[in-house]
């Protein structure tokens, strides 16, 4: 391949260096041979020493003029033994060397080789059913009996109730259905779900029949997305009118589904 200038680099050189540990002592042993006190740099606590002066080397030996301590730092940096590599020396490119120095995650800045946490899971979770068929009077707003709980994944879910734990605030999908026999010809069927006992704020399902029609089993079901704080109790409810006879929750059909979702 031909460039134009120069030939892009695809190796580095790094200059080796090697760290003492130090005592009472003059004599040290080099990682690599050397010749000639001036190919080595030496260092003692940070300060560059004279070759010849405070120190000379015969292959791999290392002899100072004087004895240092346990206390003092050494290192030395081989000046005529450069190793070459495809890649950088680690911390020998900084942030300001590179195109782009950060990354965004959830709309926040992280430097490179910084770290961020992503994601998380989708908890809590509860799917909740009867455990039997449950009687409802006409004409009446009935909290539906919920007795077996398929998946309840902190312990959010108690008495046909589920509560938001502490610290899970936030988004929630909410599926739900329930599945209604009518013992005679019914005219109005509503569910919905209630939050602290309120219904005014969260959609309604609601089916209205003429008093002559003859189907008697109906099922009605929603899923929403809705903004839930701590504490705050949901439960589904169920309203059915019927000119006559009591209208019948049934157990197959009958569920509530909740999800916190990760935004």
């Amino acid at each position: 391949m031909a460039y134009i200038g120069n030939t892009p680099a695809d190796k580095f050189q790094t200059l080796q260096k090697q760290s003492f540990t130090t005592s009472a002592t003059d004599t040290y042993t080099l990682d690599y041979a050397v010749t000639n006190p001036q190919d080595l740099a030496l260092f003692i606590n940070n300060v560059r020493q004279n070759p010849n002066d405070a120190y000379t080397v015969s292959g791999t030996t290392l002899t100072l003029s004087s004895a240092i301590t346990g206390s003092d730092t050494m290192y030395a940096v081989f000046l005529g033994r450069a190793v070459e590599t495809v890649a950088p020396a680690i911390g020998s490119v900084t942030n300001s060397m590179l195109a782009n120095s950060s990354i965004t995650l959830n709309g926040s800045a992280v430097s490179l080789g910084g770290s961020a946490t992503v994601g998380g899971d989708n908890t809590p979770y509860v799917v909740a059913r009867p455990n039997g068929n449950q009687t409802i009077s006409s004409s009446t707003w009935t909290t539906v009996s919920l007795g077996t709980e398929i998946l309840d994944s902190d312990n959010a879910f108690s008495s046909n109730t589920f509560t938001v734990p502490s610290g899970k605030a936030g988004k929630y999908l909410i599926s739900y259905s329930v599945r209604d026999l009518a013992t005679t010809k019914a005219v109005t069927i509503q569910t919905t779900i209630a939050i602290d006992g309120t219904r005014d704020n969260v959609p309604l399902q609601d089916w209205n029949f003429d008093p002559d029609y003859e189907a008697k089993i109906f099922t009605t079901s929603n899923t929403i997305i809705k903004d839930l704080s701590v504490g705050e109790a949901v439960t589904l409810q169920h309203y059915a009118l019927t000119n006559g006879g009591s209208p019948q929750i049934r157990e197959f059909g009958t569920y509530l589904s909740i999800m916190r979702i990760i935004t």
